[in-house]
């Protein structure tokens, strides 16, 4: 591995105003009841399968996740049951509201095809323990309250016709069942909790044809021997054989999944991000990342070899919010461009990225991803290093150079190259892309970028700079 920095980098890349990369309130909430690792089962179908399992979720490489349920009714985002210490028979109030509009999952569906997302990840059941399908276990479900709706179905429905894979997020931590906290001491309601979520993950993975992610949450209050995790994995396994599971039931999983950070890890990964501040529908909040910051992740995730889950807060009828959707459908119509170096890409392009620059890799293709266009120094005047005209500069390309093009226009770029740096030359003053410019480099070798690797090898002078040099 080798580990990036990345705080200048996307503090810098969101522009002014960029978002901190985790608000005090959320840190909280995941300290307080994360999920993580504690064990590991590893059931032998699942290992033997997972490469194969696994290979159309690699290739993906950006999904969309929606967090939708009760919540999104107050807009104080989608831990307020708890955060604001609402009252079960008033919580349960807004079961009788909650009545999205006809053909919302097919907006949600079509939205993520625009934006270039290749799978969709939705709440079927938050902490709030409301369920958006018709289950047989409890009354508390969308089929049966407000909507008279299966909504789970119609997102399955609604991805399957824009050819999206199928995700279903559940939460194994219930804040409504009244065996939800006491069964951390309490061993009859255990049992009894533990089985109404092992027969809750039976439906949803029984009644809805293929599915291809189970993406759990907060296995809070229970230990993974607690859950009986292992048995819950074998049934999972046993009814989807071509699923892939996360790693917050408290096993291992098929993937890790990092929240609000990108990290890196020797196994699959997928960083899950908000497009504000929260996950849920939050009214007042208007803290959107602009379309650079979104391409900035997406590709710092590829870069490092992960995935990249995008969240939207659907309003109380399903309704995306109007800045989620213009942001997205410029980030759509970049990757319509630039999707080589996105989907074609391994990862493990780089060790370091510029102060304008990032990096992917496809077989004998390096990908220049340029969000600062660089144009316009009066450093210029002095520097040759910065002639002609527009230059991007890129210390540390460990391997030869045979052309380069704009993935834009198709137009070459004239370069030189040295052991020291690579010099993209005669580009136009105006960044010929938005929000990033990509430049396409046919390489001899496997690419590689990382220009830490140069110190040794600059030709160093003398210290006298006012006298004669020696190297």
């Amino acid at each position: 591995m080798n580990p990036i920095d990345r705080r200048s980098f996307l503090g810098v890349a969101g522009g002014a105003g960029a978002l901190p990369l985790l608000t005090a309130a959320a840190a909280g909430q995941e300290a307080d009841g994360a999920s993580a690792a504690t064990a590991t089962a590893l059931l032998p179908y699942q290992e033997d399968s997972r490469a194969r399992r696994m290979k159309w979720w690699h290739d993906a490489k950006f999904g969309m996740f929606i967090h939708y349920g009760l919540y999104s009714i107050i807009g104080h985002q989608e831990w307020v049951m708890e955060s604001e210490g609402i009252a079960i028979p008033d919580y349960e109030k807004l079961a009788g509201r909650f009545m999205p509009k006809p053909g919302a999952a097919r907006e949600w569906a079509r939205l993520a095809k625009r934006a270039g997302q290749r799978y969709m990840v939705l709440t079927t059941k938050h902490h709030e323990g409301f369920c958006l399908w018709d289950t047989a276990t409890t009354d508390y479900n969308a089929a049966k309250q407000g909507a008279k709706r299966d909504i789970v179905r119609e997102f399955v429905a609604a991805a399957r016709a824009e050819g999206l894979g199928v995700g279903l997020y559940f939460s194994l931590m219930d804040w409504h069942h009244p065996d939800g906290a006491r069964c951390k001491d309490d061993a009859a309601a255990r049992e009894r909790f533990v089985a109404y979520t092992h027969a809750q993950i039976r439906e949803l993975l029984s009644n809805y044809g293929k599915i291809d992610i189970l993406w759990y949450d907060v296995d809070w209050p229970l230990t993974p021997e607690q859950w009986r995790a292992d048995a819950m994995n074998r049934m999972v396994f046993d009814l989807q054989p071509d699923i892939i599971v996360n790693n917050r039931n408290g096993l291992t999983g098929d993937f890790a999944t990092p929240e609000h950070r990108i990290t890196a890890s020797e196994r699959a990964w997928e960083s899950c991000m908000t497009m504000n501040y929260g996950w849920g529908y939050q009214r007042s909040d208007q803290e959107w990342k602009p379309a650079r910051k979104l391409v900035n992740e997406l590709t710092l995730c590829v870069q490092q070899g992960g995935n990249y889950l995008l969240n939207i807060g659907p309003e109380a009828d399903g309704s995306v919010p109007r800045a989620s959707v213009d942001t997205l459908e410029q980030v759509g119509a970049w990757l319509r461009t630039n999707g080589a170096a996105i989907y074609d890409c391994d990862g493990r392009a780089a060790g370091a990225f510029g102060n304008y620059t990032n990096f992917t890799k496809a077989k004998d293709k390096l990908y220049v991803h340029v969000y600062f266009w660089p144009s316009g120094s009066p450093a210029a005047q002095v520097l040759d290093a910065l002639k002609p005209e527009t230059v991007v500069a890129v210390g540390g390309v460990r391997t030869k150079i045979l052309s380069a093009r704009l993935l834009k226009t198709g137009e070459s770029v004239a370069f030189t190259q040295d052991a020291i740096a690579l010099r993209l030359t005669g580009l136009p003053d105006e960044a010929p892309d938005d929000p990033t410019t990509v430049i396409e480099l046919t390489c001899a070798g496997t690419p590689y970028v990382r220009h830490h690797l140069i110190r040794p090898e600059w030709p160093r002078y003398g210290v006298n700079i006012g006298g004669a040099r020696s190297s």
